[in-house]
C-alpha cells in the first residue's frame, strides 16, 4: 500500500462529467489499497474569469484582495470533488490551503510554500479518507489568503508529497507525458518515458508548459518521484522524472527542443563602460520585482557599451518605462526594444560528454536564414533568442537537426 498524490489541472476538472471521471479513477487507486490525497486546480478558464472581474472593478486591483478572489475557484472544485467521490462510495474530505495550514510568505499572488502541517491530513488518511487539497493557495502566518502564482496547483502537489513522504507525486493533465517538444508545433514528437530533473527543470523554466518550475524544483529537491500521466486516458505510465539519468542506456545528446514565445529584448545603449553598471542596471528592474532572463554586455571601444537583456512580455511595458528613467540618469544614449522576440533551447543532459552540439543547432538555424540576437548556455542546455516569426520554424529545423524524430 503506497501513499499518493494525483494532482489534476483545470482541464481534468472543467465539467461536472470530468469531475466524476476524476472521481472514478481514485476510486480504482482507492481500491488497490493506496492512500490518496488529491490535488485538484480550478475548473478550467475559472481563475482567468474571476481576475477579469477583479479588472472590471480596477485597472489595477490589490494583490491581496486579487488572492481573496481567485483561490475560491480551487475552493469550488474541490467540494465538488468530494462530493463526486462520496457517490462513488469513498470516504472523501476537502480542505483549503488555509485550513490544512499551508504556511506561505506574504508575496501575495506568488507566494512561496514555507511549511506544511500535516497532522489533520494524517488522520484522515488513517480514518480511511481520501484527502482533497485546494492546490494554488495558503496563507500567510496572519492568515492571509496568499496564492502561489500561475500553475501553482502542481508546487502545491509536490510540497504536499514532500511533507508527507509519499511514495509518487502524479500530475495528471491533458497530455500523456512529457515530449521532445510541443507536438502541435512538431508532429513528429515523440514521448519520453523518462527524463531527469535537470532536464525538466530546463524545459519548464523554458515554456514547456507541462509542468511548472517550481513544483520541478520542489521535487528535485526533496527527492519526490515525478510522474506526468494523461487524465483522459486510463492506460499508459506517461513520463516519469527521476533524479539520475539512466546510466545503462545509451544517453540522446539532445532530449528535447523547448521554447517561450513570451520573450522582450530592452536594450539601453551607450552606457558608460565603469564598473557597476550592470547592478545598476539591473538593480531597479530586480527592486520592481521583475525577472531578468538572458543578459549580454556588448565590448565598447569609446569608453560606452550597448547592455540587452529579456524580460517576460507581460513585464516588458513596465521594464521599458523604468529603463528609460535609469538610463536617463546614467546618461546613456537611449533605450530600444522588441516584443516581438522569442526563445528556443535545446536541453540535453547527453551535451555533457558530447560536443559540437552548439555548432550544429547554429548551422540548422543559419541554413534557414534564421538570425540569432542573443545566446546563453548552461551545462546542459543551449538557448537562442530569435525573431518571433520563425519560432515554429526553428523548432521544426532543430527537432529534425538533433534527430529528435527518430527517438524510440
Amino acid at each position: 500500500m503506497a501513499l499518493i498524490v494525483q494532482k489534476f489541472g483545470g482541464t481534468s476538472v472543467a465539467t461536472t462529467d470530468r469531475i466524476k471521471n476524476v472521481a472514478k479513477r481514485v476510486a480504482k487507486w482507492r481500491a488497490q489499497g493506496h492512500d490518496i490525497i488529491v490535488v485538484p486546480s480550478a475548473m478550467s478558464g475559472e481563475t482567468n474569469r474571476l481576475l477579469g472581474l477583479a479588472k472590471e472593478i480596477t485597472a489595477s486591483p490589490s494583490p491581496r484582495e486579487l488572492d481573496v478572489i481567485a483561490s475560491t475557484g480551487e475552493q469550488v472544485t474541490i467540494g465538488l470533488l468530494a462530493m463526486a467521490m462520496h457517490e462513488e462510495g469513498l470516504k472523501a474530505k476537502s480542505y483549503t490551503g488555509t485550513q490544512v495550514r499551508v504556511l506561505t510568505d506574504s508575496t501575495f499572488t506568488k507566494a512561496r510554500i514555507l511549511q506544511i502541517d500535516d497532522e489533520r491530513i494524517r488522520k484522515d488518511l488513517a480514518d480511511g479518507n481520501v484527502v482533497v487539497v485546494a492546490g494554488f493557495q495558503g496563507a500567510d502566518d496572519e492568515g492571509n489568503i496568499t496564492t502561489l502564482g500561475r500553475g501553482g496547483s502542481d508546487t502545491s502537489a509536490v510540497a504536499l508529497a514532500a511533507a508527507l513522504q509519499a511514495d509518487e507525486c502524479q500530475i495528471y493533465t491533458d497530455v500523456d507525458g512529457v515530449y521532445t517538444t510541443d507536438p502541435r508545433v512538431v508532429p513528429e514528437a515523440k514521448k519520453l518515458d523518462t527524463i531527469t530533473f535537470e532536464e525538466m527543470l530546463e524545459m519548464a523554466s523554458l515554456g514547456s508548459k507541462v509542468l511548472q518550475i517550481r513544483s520541478v524544483e520542489f521535487a528535485g529537491k526533496y527527492k519526490v518521484k515525478l510522474r506526468v500521466l494523461s487524465s483522459f486516458e486510463d492506460e499508459g505510465k506517461g513520463t516519469l522524472i527521476t533524479v539520475e539519468e539512466d546510466k545503462n542506456m545509451e544517453q540522446p545528446i539532445i532530449s528535447g527542443i523547448a521554447f517561450n514565445r513570451d520573450e522582450a529584448k530592452l536594450t539601453v545603449l551607450g552606457v558608460p563602460d565603469v564598473p557597476g553598471i550592470a547592478y545598476g542596471i539591473l538593480g531597479p528592474i530586480a527592486d520592481a520585482n521583475i525577472d531578468v532572463d538572458m543578459i549580454i554586455q556588448n565590448v565598447g571601444n569609446d569608453g560606452t557599451t550597448d547592455f540587452s537583456f529579456t524580460v517576460n512580455r507581460a513585464e516588458y511595458a513596465r521594464a521599458h518605462e523604468l529603463l528609460k528613467e535609469i538610463a536617463s540618469s546614467m546618461k546613456a544614449r537611449g533605450v530600444v526594444g522588441d516584443n516581438k522576440t522569442c526563445k528556443v533551447s535545446a536541453v540535453g543532459v547527453g551535451m555533457r560528454s558530447h560536443p559540437g552540439v552548439a555548432s550544429k543547432m547554429f548551422q540548422a538555424l543559419s541554413a534557414e536564414s534564421i538570425n540569432i540576437q542573443m545566446i546563453s548556455t548552461s551545462e546542459i542546455k543551449i538557448s537562442v533568442v530569435i525573431e518571433e516569426k520563425y519560432l515554429e520554424l526553428a523548432v521544426r529545423v532543430l527537432h529534425k537537426a538533433f534527430e529528435l524524430d527518430k527517438a524510440d
